[in-house]
């Protein structure tokens, strides 16, 4: 899950790094920016342009491992893990039953998360 920079995929190899140089810190410290993206994941606000790219970018990363990310994103989805797991569990609940209602990923990529709790 995460409030990142991935967007458009392009058949290629990556999605475009069009927003890899957003300060994804800066989003996960604002309440009001990080409930932004979250309520535009959710399907309950608005979106950004940017957000509207991750809502739509976000289950194909999910699927396939984020194979298509680039390194920022790559860095980016740990951090917003990282911050989601440890500070906002609350949060990472809410995305987790929208976009993992089957415990699918959960269970993928269990050892990563374990691996980030505890570590803000």
């Amino acid at each position: 899950m995460a409030c990142v920079a991935v967007t458009w995929a392009r058949p290629e190899s990556t999605y475009t790094d069009k927003w890899d140089n957003i300060n994804v810190g800066e989003i996960l410290e604002s309440n009001r920016l990080l409930k932004g993206y979250v309520d535009c994941l959710l399907g309950k606000g608005r979106c950004t342009p940017d957000g509207k790219a991750l809502k739509e970018t976000l289950p194909d990363a999910l699927e396939h491992e984020c194979v298509k990310c680039t390194g920022k994103q790559k860095s980016g989805a740990d951090k917003v893990i990282r911050h989601l797991v440890n500070k906002r569990p609350d949060l990472w609940k809410e995305l987790a039953v929208k976009y993992d209602p089957d415990n699918i990923y959960q269970a993928r990529y269990k050892d990563k998360i374990d691996a980030v709790k505890g570590s803000a």
